[in-house]
């Protein structure tokens, strides 16, 4: 790791969320506070065989963990607020604050992975300024996204304003009617912000994002003329766009049955908190449907993944350089080249009141997690998954007597394993290769089997399981799991015959 400056500098750390979708946790240190801004996760790929999300490498927080002073939520999407509640079983976090509904998720979050006790949470308004560390201060800014209740910050540090976007859309006719803020956004510009840090999402693409009502006419024309049941997929949290459905629903004389734990959630809060509002006879248990005429029937699940913006492949292609895009908006006007910065996860941005530069690097990479009782995942274990996955696993167990004979037929077992030849031919293969190496090592040996002492056993398996491999890379074109279990004779022969002979002997007294 690269020395990091120790002047009094702050300190801006992205752990992750750049250069990608997702697990976006950024940290704020200014000498021995730290200031979390989100904590999300990440969605497994393909080849990430059993792992249940993908965190940032929190490494650097775990060293740090006395410097922590809590942390500011901006809203309550997954890749945002997802990978609290697992930081917070490696650290306490002493205080949270964010906007109600993420606050509200985030309760149940905690209170399901059994550490609520290891944080406190407040929620927080509009232009509200609470006091994060002595030296930061942070003013929450209302702006509009696809998620209801969602924030700018404006942290107010002792080298000057920076302004935290976090994810947002121009929408100047949102669902719910809270208008961002953009007087308040002004107002710090007109006093002068040091430093600004801004979502790049889509700054690729040229022209406005159209606002959430806009898909609310096409929707409206689907339902209407849908002849059976509709099934609707969405993300949970777009509560904006599960109030339209619910609406529209209504409209169309449909009732709703909301399918998946956390639509049920998010939908439970957000009308508690009054950012969906529909009669309880709107909704129908799923078991009940069957009373319900089809067209009268709307089914509202979780479970889309299709959007391109959520496709991992196009992080994988490097289809992401939207923050050049950005950084070539923010030159368009006026703003020197010299006065940005295109950083990647892990690297130390030291920003002063008169610079702003990258000073070091701490462990960016990524923490996978299972549902096992560890709950992580190291790389040699992926990489064992990925091996079983593409290539399956080939098992053999053997018992050889002390003439190198079988003292048993071997058995062989294939899971998963792609073959052209006959299971009975490979297995005849196995069983040659085998026979091989116990004969090579039996001719070896300059005097008869006697003791056990000739035999190395262990370095036998060994061999035996080195060329099984070689054998089946050649004949399969690929490389199983070879697992070859090898079990020798209870007892050497000359033991066997001394006991004979003091058996006799004690019968002949």
């Amino acid at each position: 790791m690269s020395q990091i400056d120790s002047s009094n500098a702050l300190k801006i750390i992205p752990l992750g969320g750049l250069h990608e979708i997702g697990k976006n946790t950024c940290v704020f240190e200014y000498n021995d506070e730290i200031v979390l801004l989100d904590a999300g996760l990440a969605f497994p790929t393909d080849g990430m065989h059993g792992v249940n999300v993908v965190l940032p490498d929190m490494t650097y927080l775990r060293e740090n963990r006395h410097k922590i002073r809590g942390m500011i939520v901006t809203h309550g999407h997954e890749d945002h607020i997802g990978g609290i509640a697992f930081h917070l079983k490696q650290f306490d976090i002493p205080v949270i604050y964010g906007p109600r509904l993420a606050m509200a998720l985030l309760k149940d979050k905690l209170a399901e992975a059994g550490v609520s006790d290891r944080t406190k949470l407040h929620t927080v308004s509009p232009r509200q300024v609470v006091r994060i560390s002595p030296s930061i201060l942070v003013e929450y800014i209302r702006n509009t996204h696809s998620m209801a209740d969602s924030f700018t910050v404006a942290l107010h540090t002792p080298v000057g304003v920076v302004i935290h976007t976090g994810d947002f859309k121009i929408d100047h006719t949102p669902v719910d009617g809270e208008l961002f803020d953009f007087q308040r956004l002004a107002e710090h510009g007109e006093k002068g912000v040091l430093c600004l840090i801004s979502d790049s999402t889509n700054s690729e693409i040229p022209g406005f994002t159209p606002s959430e009502r806009a898909v609310y006419p096409n929707l409206d024309r689907v339902f209407s003329q849908a002849k059976g049941r509709l099934l609707v997929t969405t993300f949970a949290s777009s509560v904006h766009r599960v109030n339209m459905i619910l609406d529209l629903a209504k409209k169309n004389g449909r009732v709703v049955s909301v399918v998946g734990r956390s639509m049920l959630n998010v939908i439970a809060h957000a009308r508690n908190l009054g950012y969906i509002q529909c009669q309880d006879d709107l909704f129908v248990p799923l078991n009940m449907l069957n009373k319900v005429p089809d067209e009268n029937v709307l089914i509202l699940t979780t479970g889309s993944q299709g959007e391109p913006m959520a496709a991992l492949t196009r992080i994988a292609n490097s289809e992401h350089r939207m923050l050049v895009k950005h950084s070539q908006t923010a030159q368009s006007m006026n703003i020197p080249a010299e006065n940005m910065v295109i950083i990647n996860n892990g690297d130390v941005v030291a920003l002063s009141p008169d610079s702003i530069r990258v000073a070091g690097k701490v462990p960016s990479g990524i923490e996978l997690v299972d549902s096992s009782q560890s709950g992580m995942v190291n790389q040699r274990v992926l990489k064992e998954r990925q091996q079983l996955a593409e290539d399956g696993i080939i098992t053999v167990a053997a018992a050889i007597g002390w003439n190198g004979q079988w003292a048993a037929k071997p058995e062989v077992h294939l899971r998963g394993v792609a073959t052209a030849i006959e299971k009975s031919k490979l297995e005849q293969q196995i069983v040659r290769t085998i026979e091989s190496v116990v004969r090579d090592r039996w001719d070896d040996q300059k005097q008869p089997v006697t003791t056990g002492a000739e035999i190395d056993w262990i370095r036998l398996k060994d061999e035996i399981e080195a060329s099984l491999r070689r054998m089946l890379r050649r004949e399969l074109q690929n490389n199983p799991t070879v697992v070859f279990l090898l079990q020798p004779p209870a007892e050497p022969p000359a033991a066997l015959a001394g006991r004979r002979q003091r058996s006799s002997a004690k019968v002949a007294s």
